[in-house]
């Protein structure tokens, strides 16, 4: 790839911009700016993180710690998609982060960008649906008295991965209407949860309470180790909107439309998990009794002792649904990252990966690997009762530093770097800066122990994760580093399918 970080200026056609930046256009594109949109909020999916990590955070700080961190996280990492879209908007490229760190630092850099931007996908596609596993076990366990076990859940979440799978191999066009359809079903989701769960209830508990009241459930004594590590599920659930950078070879406008989609997403998540969160709190019945629920999942409780049975079944469906469409569009962004890492001979066995469908213009084999991928990050799910804790973590130590790197480099291209169309102006470097500093703060804390004492059940593996991934990738560097470069493909009948846009 070329190192330099002056692109030309960006023509106004996708295509022709697509060209200048060293590549012919292969996918189709099929996606407008709303669909773009819809996939990052998607991926965030509020009614995902919020939901799967609610027992941690009950355990690791309590509402204290989930509110104020939530409203804390929340702005810092919307610095950071600021900073990220306004690169983007240079560089709409379906390799997105490393193909925008090639060009401002070199290959190298490229390299190891790519490589944690593929383990923070994969990472969160195993956490989405394995959540998703979880609380389909919670609403068979009321609904036929079914009982979770690891290896049933496990079963569950394979269904669910398969279910992904197929729905991603049927083209860009499924993909964006499935994610529309989610946006509303997201936002509808959280405002029906947040009424039934402020009236249906006889008692709620006190606005001190929500705000206020601390826990700590993890064996650990200092409350600002444990209030550090609580940030897990506010960042957790802010992760993956760089699927909007993924998607922007199959997006119209795709320099101004994909920086939007980032940053929307990331506001409009920011106030619909806030309400969201409150609302749960709002309405817990029994603190302890939430936390040990026999459905394995708190908000599942939550809903139970609110509303009865019927109710809770009913908003788990909800749930459940919201996390299907976040999984499905995980995939996509996942899957896109593999083939564009592979179009650069990044990847093993690349040519393989790379195979685009003359159907439908979709990279079917990288949908096939990103879920067999994202199956083997949950398998220690089968022995460790920390292990869906750690997968999270996975996702936010593999993806978060990914995002970071493409700013820093921003920072220090300095005025040899050419904004696109959607830019910052005089706010970069200081929004910049922030940025950059808060991602180096979040990797560290999600690199720590969770819980104490420290064993082979507690123990967080995502560090772990996270330096095979780097010795593989250091491994695969010099073998194929002189392989690393921007194909050119050419596939002129991909032209005719574009002109209809979801």
């Amino acid at each position: 790839m070329s190192q330099t970080t002056t692109p030309p200026a960006p023509p106004t056609d996708d295509s022709a911009l697509l060209r200048q930046l060293g590549y012919r256009p292969q996918l189709v594109r099929r996606m407008s700016s709303f669909g773009n949109f819809a996939i990052s909020f998607s991926v965030i999916s509020v009614l995902s993180g919020c939901m799967t990590l609610y027992g941690f955070g009950l355990n690791t700080g309590g509402p204290a710690v989930m509110m104020w961190g939530w409203l804390a996280v929340g702005l810092a990492v919307l610095f950071v998609g600021l900073s990220l879209a306004e690169v983007t908007s240079a560089y709409p490229t379906s390799g997105a982060l490393f193909y925008m760190a090639d060009k401002l630092g070199g290959p190298r850099w490229g390299w190891y960008t790519g490589w944690l931007n593929l383990l923070g996908l994969l990472g969160a596609i195993a956490g989405i649906d394995y959540g998703a596993a979880q609380f389909t076990g919670a609403l068979l366990h009321l609904q036929w008295n079914f009982t979770p076990t690891p290896g049933s859940t496990l079963w569950i979440y394979v269904a669910i991965l398969a279910l992904h799978g197929a729905l991603n191999m049927f083209g860009v066009r499924v993909v964006s209407l499935l994610n529309s359809i989610s946006v509303w079903w997201h936002l509808g989701g959280v405002a029906l949860i947040v009424v039934v769960l402020v009236v249906a209830p006889s008692h709620h508990q006190s606005l001190g309470f929500v705000f206020g009241h601390y826990v700590n459930n993890t064996g650990w004594s200092s409350p600002l180790y444990v209030g550090a590590i609580g940030l897990l599920l506010a960042q957790y659930t802010f992760s993956g909107y760089d699927a909007s950078a993924h998607l922007s070879e199959e997006t119209t406008q795709a320099s101004v439309s994909a920086a939007k989609g980032i940053v929307r997403s990331i506001w409009v998540s920011w106030l619909a998990g806030f309400v969201l969160l409150f609302g749960l709190t709002y309405a817990i019945q029994n603190y302890s009794g939430t936390v040990g629920s026999a459905t394995g999942v708190p908000p599942a409780q939550i809903f139970l002792d609110a509303l009865g049975a019927t109710g809770a079944k009913l908003l788990l469906l909800v749930v459940i649904l919201a996390q299907l469409f976040c999984g499905n569009a995980g995939t996509a962004a996942a899957s896109r990252m593999v083939f564009a890492f592979s179009r650069d001979g990044a990847m093993p066995g690349s040519a393989l990966w790379v195979r685009v469908s003359s159907r439908n213009g979709t990279p079917t084999r990288a949908v096939g690997l990103a879920v067999v991928a994202a199956l083997v990050l949950a398998l220690p799910s089968l022995y460790s009762p920390a292990a869906y804790g750690a997968v999270t973590a996975i996702n936010v130590i593999g993806i978060t530093p990914a995002y970071a790197i493409p700013i820093l480099l921003r920072l220090r291209a300095g005025r040899s770097f050419t904004p696109g169309p959607w830019n910052l102006g005089r706010w970069s470097t200081p929004i910049g800066v922030v940025a950059v500093v808060w991602v180096a703060v979040v990797t560290v804390l999600f690199c720590l122990p969770q819980t104490k004492p420290v064993n082979a059940t507690t123990f967080n593996y995502a560090p772990v994760a996270l330096a095979v991934v780097l010795a593989l990738a250091t491994v695969w560097w010099w073998r194929a580093r002189r392989s690393y470069a921007t194909p050119v493909h050419a596939s002129p009948e991909m032209a005719e399918l574009e002109s209809d846009v979801v």
